[in-house]
């Protein structure tokens, strides 16, 4: 008889042991049902790039000298600079000066190699198309100033949004 009552106290031990189990994974469940959600809407709200995010490049023709460093330290030699001799002023003259974007891993040497500054890196990171060549820049696309996330009325930011937990 004793050993049935032991049984059952066991039976009872193990019981409360798992309730208590229980209990501590829905207090879990509940806690994280506190939380704002991770995921966004994206094409209505976007997130804010961080400081040093590595997106489009942006360059400036008029401060271009046709160093070509950008290309020497690129890892796959990706920016086409054509220019020209002039003699009389023996300086190089910028034609042209294009990057395809397809091709470039966005690795910011071009960026932080450049001796004039007129590369910099600018948090436009939606460079999707349905045809490859699109990707293709040349100096006109490359000096176009992306519009600012923060500044675009039209989307919500995750900065701008209003508080989800009242």
């Amino acid at each position: 008889m004793f050993p049935m009552i032991t049984g059952f106290m066991n039976y009872g031990q193990q019981t409360i042991r798992a309730a208590r189990y229980i209990g501590q994974s829905f207090m879990i469940t509940l806690s994280h049902a506190n939380r704002l959600p991770v995921t966004i809407q994206y094409p209505y709200e976007k997130l804010i790039t961080a400081e040093r995010f590595r997106g489009r490049i942006h360059f400036e023709f008029d401060k271009c000298i046709a160093c070509e460093v950008c290309v020497r330290v690129c890892p796959i030699n990706l920016p086409v600079v054509d220019w020209n001799l002039e003699t009389d002023i023996r300086k190089k003259r910028l034609l042209n000066y294009s990057i395809d974007f397809g091709i470039c891993i966005f690795c910011g040497n071009c960026v932080e190699y450049c001796p004039t500054n007129c590369l910099s890196m600018t948090e436009e990171y939606e460079l999707s198309t349905y045809d490859r060549h699109e990707l293709n820049y040349n100096q006109i696309a490359l000096g176009r100033l992306p519009m600012p996330v923060i500044d675009d009325y039209t989307i919500r930011t995750i900065l701008n949004s209003p508080n989800k937990i009242s």
